[in-house]
């Protein structure tokens, strides 16, 4: 194990998305370095983990991504040229399937079932040699984890769809939303607005705030007894501690969003009784 394997991680970016981000670079062989600190990460305290003596094979990388007192992309890729490291971005849920390679990242991750609205699948955009790279992880961690034939023929065609189809534009997200929110207005402990992308992306959502002292329910118990109802129904939860959560308008109607409102207003419903 004394071969070169370093990933070189802001810290901020060392998050818990379902598993922790250094557990799934550990069953590819890697081991974390975290540059910088939970709430910034420069340029210089990125280049100041990488190994020193470790030759300029590109074994180690740097994996990076977009977010507030974070080196912009453009810098941690001066950074990975400087060392010959190849520069990896987590993209996962991310719309742009082109902006990150030429921004120079060498290989772009995306989730096939997010943004894309594919099957439960990866993707990864990069240059030829790391692809190549990628693909000897079929001879480990990769072969039990493989996707089947028939979610590669899925995420193929999601592909083919979501580059040829007509994007939905934040001002269609907020005619869309704008009835939900006038009905969750209507209930009483809860408010709702608009709130737009803190990554700067044309993408507005739904932020509920929950007065938990009237409705009588923390808001992390309402996310779960949603998430476990007759229907089930997924919000993004990371504010919850703080009573707020938000919707994510862009794979449902606005008849969806109204069986949203139904079983939100049924859940105090039912807690009053």
């Amino acid at each position: 194990m004394n071969e070169p394997r370093e990933i070189v991680l802001p810290r901020g970016h060392n998050v818990n998305f379902g598993a922790p981000v250094d557990t799934m670079v550990a069953l590819g062989g890697g081991k974390v370095v975290e540059a910088g600190y939970a709430n910034e990460c420069s340029p210089e305290q990125i280049e100041a983990c990488i190994t020193r003596r470790l030759p300029p094979s590109c074994t180690s990388s740097l994996t990076t991504a977009c977010r507030k007192a974070f080196s912009p992309l453009e810098q941690a890729a001066v950074v990975a040229r400087k060392h010959n490291l190849p520069l990896i971005v987590d993209a996962a849920a991310e719309e742009d399937l082109m902006c990150y390679y030429q921004m120079g990242a060498d290989l772009v991750i995306y989730s096939g079932a997010k943004a894309i609205e594919g099957p439960t699948s990866g993707l990864v955009i990069g240059k030829k040699q790391y692809v190549e790279w990628v693909k000897q992880q079929s001879g480990g961690i990769g072969r039990a984890m493989k996707v089947g034939k028939e979610g590669i023929l899925g995420l193929t065609q999601a592909i083919e769809s979501y580059l040829t189809s007509e994007k939905t534009t934040g001002a269609q997200m907020v005619e869309r939303m704008t009835p939900f929110i006038s009905q969750l207005n209507t209930l009483n402990g809860i408010s709702a607005k608009t709130v737009w992308d803190s990554a700067g992306r044309d993408i507005a959502r739904v932020e509920i705030t929950f007065d938990e002292a009237v409705l009588g329910m923390s808001t992390v118990e309402i996310v779960q007894r949603l998430k476990t109802g007759d229907i089930a129904i997924y919000f993004r939860g990371y504010k919850a501690n703080e009573g707020k959560i938000e919707v994510d308008v862009r794979s449902v109607n606005e008849q969806q969003l109204m069986t949203v409102f139904t079983c939100i207003k049924n859940l105090f419903t039912e807690n009053q009784a």
